[in-house]
């Protein structure tokens, strides 16, 4: 495989990397619009875009293993591996691609802890307001139980 193949392979995954970043985007603006009527579909977007990654992954694999062979390599050499073999114009090039994905990844990691507690947050006030509709009280009674409220009326918010 040629390094310019190599190098499109890479360009493809940066491609894929910005959308599925676009995509958790999307579905972090969803849950903080408490539009969950959504969040099935934005999830199947991710979802459908990290099988691209997936895919794309393969080819990345292959192509690299076949240009670390043909430069002395390992297989499985790591993209930082392969740019310290290289000549100009193909080190910078690959060096490019590699500080682009270095920062894709931590964007998309920043971007899954963030979708992560808001979902998180948004199951505990669930849990919360259902424990009251159910009549709990949030103390905790002399068995360790959460403690049942005495009956009366109850105002419940529709937003929650």
């Amino acid at each position: 495989m040629s390094l310019m193949e190599t190098s499109n392979i890479l360009w493809r995954q940066r491609e894929l990397l910005s959308m599925l970043l676009f995509k958790l985007d999307a579905e972090s603006l969803i849950l903080t619009a408490g539009r969950t009527r959504w969040l099935g579909s934005a999830t199947y977007e991710v979802e459908l875009v990290l099988e691209q990654v997936q895919a794309n992954e393969v080819f990345r694999a292959a192509a690299f293993d076949a240009v670390a062979a043909e430069y002395g390599l390992p297989a499985a050499a790591s993209l930082a591996d392969l740019i310290a073999v290289l000549d100009e114009p193909w080190r910078e090039t690959f060096a490019e691609h590699r500080k682009a994905l270095v920062g894709l990844a931590a964007e998309i990691d920043a971007a899954v802890r963030a979708n992560r507690e808001l979902l998180t947050s948004g199951q505990r006030a669930a849990q919360q307001a259902l424990a009251l509709v159910n009549g709990a009280t949030g103390m905790y009674g002399p068995d360790g139980n959460l403690a049942a409220a005495s009956g009366g009326a109850r105002l419940i918010d529709e937003a929650v």
